[in-house]
């Protein structure tokens, strides 16, 4: 019989990790975001975006280090994220830039 080993679908199901990575990553870049847009002056709102992205991205890289997450994963990982965050936060930055000079501030 094809699963006749209880444990056969515990060890083919999918993780949840990187759901639960995501889940938290998420959480600690919201809460700051609303904080800074509703405490901030709009023109600088960008600006500190990035600065938190990159920070984010720092943070994920050495716990992804200090785990010892593989970068080859299948799934996504912490190194994933960092990425991910390091290009978000170029992209708010340029944008900051961008918003800067076409306004003159």
């Amino acid at each position: 019989m094809f699963a006749s080993n209880p444990n056969w679908i515990m060890r083919n199901a999918p993780s949840l990790e990187p759901f639960g990575v995501l889940a938290l990553c998420s959480a600690l870049i919201v809460l700051p975001a609303i904080l800074m847009i509703r405490v901030l002056e709009p023109e600088l709102v960008l600006p500190a975006l990035s600065i938190l992205l990159f920070v984010e991205a720092a943070i994920a890289a050495l716990v992804a280090r200090l785990i010892h997450v593989q970068e080859n994963a299948a799934n996504a990982t912490l190194w994933d994220f960092a990425g991910a965050f390091t290009l978000m936060g170029c992209a708010a930055a340029i944008e900051a830039e961008r918003w800067l000079a076409e306004h003159g501030a």
